[in-house]
């Protein structure tokens, strides 16, 4: 007897939600409000989507055509430029609007999603050019990188980023150093030499005027190792001795 009650309450209980899905369908499917820019479509839950499969790319590009986003609004209005901002979904490999857009606003007991963009949905030649919509970070450090940007960064994040000390200065012998030896402060942008007893500016300097070098500010564009190797060829070996 027991068993038909909890079988007739489940009935009732999934009837009363049919029928309050049918009079008031906003406020039982809607996932919440719609942003400022679609607040008009709120009552036509068919302009983006699509019955039993949800939203399409397809009803997006509708009334977002590709080649305009970014240039153009919805009504072809032209869009203020910025550099931070550039239009890139032209370059998109395949229309996939809900990769980074919702237009819903996120229900208060519901767990905030995290719309982020994702660099797999850009065609290859454009996913491999950061400065298309990336402004190079300034400094001295990543203006010698130039825009080679995957050497130490990946496009899920910017940070941490992995650096390959051994390609520009291999940390052999006594320069495996501790990295506040050179970089003081434990500011990676620049370094010194003079971390060192045995690297003092005078001496340095003096040695290499002997040599017909007056300029000594960058020691790694000539000495690329613990080897005293020179750029170009002038100088290879160990040195023999030290200032």
């Amino acid at each position: 007897m027991k068993r038909h009650w909890v079988l007739a309450l489940i009935v009732v209980n999934l009837a009363a939600l049919a029928v309050l899905a049918v009079a008031l369908p906003r406020q039982m499917l809607s996932p919440g409000a719609l942003g400022e820019g679609h607040a008009a479509l709120a009552e036509d839950c068919f302009a983006c989507h699509v019955p039993w499969h949800g939203s399409a790319a397809d009803k997006c590009i509708s009334c977002h055509a590709v080649a305009t986003i970014g240039l153009r609004t919805a009504k072809g209005l032209p869009l203020a430029q910025t550099p931070r901002k550039p239009p890139f979904h032209q370059a998109l490999a395949s229309p996939d609007c809900l990769g980074c857009h919702s237009e819903h606003a996120v229900p208060r007991l519901a767990p905030v999603a995290q719309f982020t963009f994702v660099h797999a949905l850009l065609n290859q030649g454009t996913s491999a050019n950061c400065a298309g919509c990336h402004t190079a970070p300034v400094g001295d450090f990543h203006r010698s990188a130039g825009t080679a940007c995957a050497q130490c960064h990946v496009q899920t994040h910017w940070k941490p980023a992995t650096f390959d000390h051994a390609r520009y200065f291999p940390l052999a012998g006594e320069h495996n150093a501790p990295c506040a030896t050179c970089h003081v402060g434990s500011v990676t942008s620049s370094y010194t030499c003079y971390g060192c007893h045995e690297h003092q500016p005078a001496a340095i300097l003096a040695k290499h005027r002997r040599e017909g070098i007056a300029k000594i500010d960058n020691c790694v564009a000539c000495h690329r190792g613990a080897h005293n190797e020179r750029e170009g060829g002038r100088e290879r070996g160990r040195t023999r001795d030290r200032d």
